[in-house]
């Protein structure tokens, strides 16, 4: 793999060269998309928008719109707003990686040290293990400030993006159902249905199926053979009850991934 980001992170006073690595990757298919009637590949161009002609990429700068023009940046100003933050990774505060909300997650990077900080890469990677805490972090990467936490996977230190509580939404209006009543029965089979379909969670059992059944589609077209398509068909509950519905799926066979 080729890493994508090389400066330090800050325990304390110790500084721990490494590097990043893209930790996760697109199971998807890649597709181009074609003129319909030749079926050659759509080319996208950089266009002005006042002389309608291609700027080359060497010719491209970032700006900020201002009162009524733009201020011009380049990179000496990104890496002056934060110096110190272009290189390293500067751990704030420890906590129990429970309290983050999911809706923080954004991806994440595997970190591989560099050969005079692997000491100091190991006692903060045992650290994190024994302890069962992650750290909390920021970071520029790609001229943006990211906040990330660090926490051990398979005697790796792992950098997960997380976003800043500015960008979630509010929920403010989104109709909520606290007014709804739920009865004791109602409660009692929900919760054994959770029981019933609880299990460990293993991530291998989860496939992309949609993008295999989609390749086995491309597969079969490109032999010439009209595909044969899989069509799902949804349970129907034989009752408008709620209670009818959950005991009927508690009674049903288990699904398995």
């Amino acid at each position: 793999m080729r890493s994508i980001w090389k400066g330090s992170i800050g325990f304390g006073l110790v500084n721990i060269p490494v590097r990043l690595y893209s930790g996760v990757q697109n199971s998807g298919l890649d597709l181009d998309m074609l003129d319909e009637r030749d079926h050659h590949k759509i080319k996208f161009q950089r266009i002005n928008e006042e002389t309608r002609k291609e700027v080359p990429y060497d010719k491209i700068v970032k700006g900020y719109f201002m009162s009524d023009r733009y201020v011009i940046l380049d990179q000496h100003d990104f890496e002056e707003a934060a110096p110190e933050k272009n290189k390293i990774i500067e751990l704030e505060n420890f906590v129990d990686i429970d309290e983050i909300n999911p809706i923080y997650y954004e991806t994440s990077y595997y970190t591989e040290p560099e050969k005079q900080g692997t000491k100091a890469y190991a006692l903060l990677l045992r650290a994190l293990e024994k302890s069962k805490k992650a750290g909390v972090a920021r970071f520029v990467l790609r001229n943006t400030e990211n906040l990330c936490v660090i926490h051990p996977m398979d005697h790796v230190i792992v950098i997960t993006k997380i976003r800043f509580q500015e960008e979630i939404r509010s929920m403010e209006d989104i109709k909520k159902v606290t007014s709804v009543e739920i009865s004791k029965k109602e409660m009692d089979v929900g919760m054994a249905l959770i029981k019933q379909y609880t299990s460990p969670f293993d991530i291998s059992a989860f496939k992309d199926e949609y993008h295999t059944e989609l390749l086995r589609i491309i597969k079969a077209k490109a032999k010439g053979k009209h595909p044969v398509v899989k069509k799902m068909k949804p349970k129907k509950a034989t009752s408008d009850n709620l209670y009818d519905q959950l005991m009927q799926s508690l009674g049903g066979s288990k699904k398995r991934a």
